[in-house]
């Protein structure tokens, strides 16, 4: 067996570095020195007990990016040496899957969140001997090498840096899709974006890739509205100033409503008012996660044609969306390195307080 390091949540709140003995890999499975990976809200939520998604102790991370090391004897299309971005696990075979949206995929759960392979084993043991649950996402990248799967390992385009691109797997992939795919944003057009974490400056830098005309920044604190400027947000709204937000809104489009918004906080009243920004018509993409709670709407809001939609990564085939926004920030048309801070594995517990706090937009992680 290989030895390698990682974060193990051995309870809400108890998370620490380890050794960790890895098994012998899968034929179907890619073994990836991890050079970055993103801090996203679902490992705060699962850190924080919130989400009762995996059994523990368990390694979390879902936003990896890294160089192959390995590959299974059954792999085809990537070799050792290939710079890779991870992001879901897919089984490839189902409707979902087959129609290009593989975050929909019937073995979603198992393959993503079951802690284990589909055969309940996983790849990582503790000094004791003990198992430790893995496959988060199958990939669980706060550790210096990630045990992915053939599905969900995609090579990166030359001259890309893979230190930047963790989070593209996931956040940037989910508030670049919503956009680009989900609301197939028009060229001339309104967007309101609620929430100025990773995704909700993704779905800005998004917006303005696809011509948005105006784009609105909305949140609550000066630093949010400061990086969704940097990000290409035309318009700013301070939550704490406004109070009629849709007074605010019509000052600034000449309308009653925009023509799209994304929601990327996760709050049941911000996701209300995701909708009730939209113009008759509109159109809301749903990316922040929300589990067990009660998301209430007025019916004739939707009666009068808008359309609220729930994405989960964007609904975009990763091996599509994921190339063309690492071609964009290559351009230096999709900023993403500007709202990222790293920070070495070591010092986990200070990049998720300034991830929490917000200080950052972005925490990043490197082993």
């Amino acid at each position: 067996m290989a030895r390698i390091t990682g974060a193990v949540m051995r309870a809400p709140q108890e998370l620490g570095l380890e050794p960790l003995d890895l098994a012998p890999l899968r034929h179907d499975e890619v073994l990836v020195r991890v050079l970055s990976a993103g801090i996203c809200g679902t490992d705060l939520e699962i850190l924080d007990g919130h989400l009762d998604l995996l059994p523990t102790p368990v390694v979390l991370g879902h936003e990896g990016a890294g160089v192959v090391e390995k590959v299974g004897a059954g792999v085809t299309g990537i070799s050792a040496g290939d710079a890779v971005l991870m992001t879901v696990a897919s089984c490839g075979r189902c409707a979902a899957c087959v129609t290009g949206r593989p975050g929909y995929c019937e073995q979603h759960d198992p393959m993503n969140f079951s802690g284990g392979r589909a055969d309940g084993s996983t790849a990582y043991t503790d000094a004791n001997g003990f198992a430790v649950h893995s496959h988060f996402f199958y990939q669980s990248s706060w550790a210096d090498y990630a045990v992915a799967h053939v599905s969900n390992v995609f090579p990166i385009p030359k001259g890309a840096d893979p230190s930047v691109l963790g989070p593209f797997g996931c956040g940037v992939l989910t508030g670049a899709g919503a956009v680009l795919n989900v609301l197939d944003v028009q060229a001339g057009s309104s967007v309101a974006v609620f929430g100025m974490g990773a995704v909700g400056l993704s779905a800005i830098m998004a917006a303005k890739v696809a011509g948005a005309a105006t784009i609105i920044a909305i949140a609550r604190k000066p630093t949010q509205l400061a990086r969704a400027a940097e990000a290409g947000a035309t318009h700013l709204v301070d939550t704490n100033e406004i109070k009629d937000l849709g007074a605010a809104i019509q000052s600034i489009t000449g309308k009653p409503g925009v023509g799209y918004s994304v929601e990327a906080t996760g709050a049941p009243s911000v996701m209300r008012t995701s909708v009730d920004v939209l113009a008759e018509t509109g159109h809301v993409a749903l990316t922040g996660v929300a589990a067990g709670q009660t998301l209430e709407l007025d019916p004739w809001n939707i009666i009068r044609g808008r359309t609220i939609h729930g994405t989960t990564l964007g609904d975009a085939p990763p091996g599509i969306l994921l190339p063309r926004i690492v071609d964009l920030h290559l351009q230096g048309r999709f900023p993403i390195d500007k709202i990222e801070t790293h920070y070495p594995l070591s010092d986990m517990d200070w990049a998720i307080a300034d991830a929490r706090s917000g200080k950052t937009a972005k925490a990043v992680l490197h082993p």
